[in-house]
């Protein structure tokens, strides 16, 4: 299924049918309650829309991101091979991890603000966000898919002249509007291979990364496995699982995001987001 929030704050299901609201397939909760709902409420919802017939056409504009309040983001860093080359960076050995706060969380087709009297340098990042759907703690790689609630994609934008300078990065990565998400969540059963997906970002309609998630250095099954064992994953978090090459700092001249661009996020089976840019 695919699934999504309304600027409204209600959830639906994006259907062939239209769209529809949760409450009229029988859940009355936001999307973090079905994720904490577990298997079975997704069941009974996917269900329930087998008796609906049409309902109303989905205008691209009313979509919320659609996970607004998960209970943390966990980014990874350099978890493309020639994303780390571009960087001049070495081949990590583990997962490399930061954080991104919340209320970075826009929405996929709201603006990028750029907060212009503290950073000039703002690049782009396309990555599969991860939505976890169950508690998480020391699990096996072979066994770690099954704690995946589905896929979304999300956008890392990150202000480099912040990031670089702090030398961490959880505050270049987590300016308001710093991460835009959507348009959906797409269930785990619609994409049982993670690592056959094709990504990328245009900015003003060139091309400037596209890639395939099978040339990550660690897949999403190491990602959830490894970190498991250092903390606890809970339902509704969100692994930013890396960006590929392309992003602006390494290219010569370097391409920063400026007021008036329009940044497009893709990913193929799952959809696009499309967020301009403004300076504030």
């Amino acid at each position: 299924m695919r699934l999504a929030t309304l600027k409204d704050g209600s959830a639906v299901v994006v259907s062939k049918s239209g769209i529809i609201p949760f409450a009229k397939l029988g859940f009355t909760g936001s999307m973090l309650d079905l994720i904490n709902a577990g298997d079975d409420e997704l069941n009974k919802l996917r269900e329930s829309l087998k008796g609906i017939k049409k309902d109303f056409i989905l205008a691209h504009k009313t979509l919320d991101a659609p996970l607004k309040n998960p209970p943390k983001i966990v980014a990874i860093g350099l978890n493309y091979f020639d994303h780390a080359k571009e960087s001049n960076m070495e081949i990590p050995k583990s997962p490399l991890v930061f954080a991104k706060f919340n209320s970075s969380i826009t929405g996929p087709t709201d603006p990028i603000i750029i907060p212009a009297k503290i950073t000039q340098q703002v690049d782009y990042e396309a990555e599969l966000g991860v939505i976890i759907g169950k508690r998480a703690k020391n699990i096996e790689k072979g066994k770690a898919l099954d704690y995946v609630f589905g896929y979304t994609i999300l956008n890392d934008v990150s202000a480099r002249d912040i990031q670089f300078p702090d030398k961490q990065w959880v505050r270049g990565k987590s300016l308001d509007t710093f991460c835009p998400m959507g348009p959906v969540i797409v269930t785990k059963d619609e994409i049982p291979d993670p690592q056959n997906l094709e990504l990328g970002c245009s900015v003003n309609g060139i091309t400037l990364q596209q890639d395939n998630t099978k040339n990550m250095i660690f897949n999403v099954a190491e990602l959830i496995s490894q970190l498991s064992f250092s903390f606890t994953f809970e339902p509704g978090d969100i692994i930013a699982t890396g960006t590929p090459s392309g992003v602006g700092f390494s290219r010569t001249p370097p391409v920063f995001l400026k007021s008036g661009d329009v940044v497009c996020t893709w990913i193929k089976g799952i959809g696009e987001i499309i967020n301009p840019v403004i300076n504030q």
